[in-house]
């Protein structure tokens, strides 16, 4: 779900930019403001190494292929540190494994960690939203929401950008159906990635549950 380099015109690519400029000063911003910004560190690192990780592991759904994003478990276990962390995975697996690009990045990143943002506060919303449900039903099911949203609010984006920006040389309607195709094919990863973010999110709850604090 990637976008590389030479597909987005100029214009969309400087707005990615821009909005995910934005995006991680804000979230800077709030991360500044715990009482200790610099202890959960060592979780974002670790998080933002599964993230680059998980693009190398490919699922088969015919009649393509997918594979991991994680954006929303970052989100949900990260809070506003996963901005940042979604932005730095990313630069490296352009550079590394060529997923993505340079002139992309902004765009890739906005398409991603916002979505991720949106995971985390759809979490936090079982602090209030989930008293008929007793825990550790009610943590496993925000938990499940915010790993399956993160994704695909992302495919959403993904999908809106290749559609309204297709180059006039491809066949329009062909790309339409491929990417059609593509979007389709993330709504089952979508359930898996939600699922594993429940279970991992039960794990940490049961052994460390400071993890998910805040």
């Amino acid at each position: 779900m990637h976008i590389p380099d030479g597909i987005l015109p100029a214009q969309v690519c400087a707005a990615g930019y821009a909005i995910t400029g934005l995006a991680t000063w804000y979230s800077l911003r709030q991360i500044n403001r715990k009482p200790d910004p610099s202890a959960e560190i060592p979780k974002a690192s670790l998080l933002t190494a599964a993230f680059f990780v998980a693009s190398s592991i490919y699922i088969p759904v015919p009649p393509a292929s997918v594979h991991l994003i994680l954006n929303g478990l970052l989100g949900v276990v990260l809070g506003y540190f996963a901005f940042p962390a979604i932005l730095i995975g990313l630069f490296f697996q352009a550079l590394v494994i060529g997923h993505g690009g340079i002139t992309t990045l902004g765009v890739n990143a906005a398409m991603m960690g916002i979505p991720a943002l949106l995971a985390y506060h759809v979490f936090q919303l079982r602090n209030s939203l989930g008293k008929v449900l007793k825990e550790p039903t009610r943590t496993g099911v925000f938990a499940f929401l915010g790993g399956a949203i993160g994704l695909g609010v992302a495919a959403l984006i993904f999908l809106a950008l290749i559609i309204f920006n297709i180059p006039a040389e491809l066949d329009a309607g062909a790309e339409r159906t491929a990417v059609l195709a593509l979007s389709v094919s993330h709504v089952p990863l979508a359930i898996v990635e939600g699922i594993f973010t429940a279970m991992l999110v039960l794990f940490l709850r049961r052994v460390k549950p400071e993890l998910l604090e805040g």
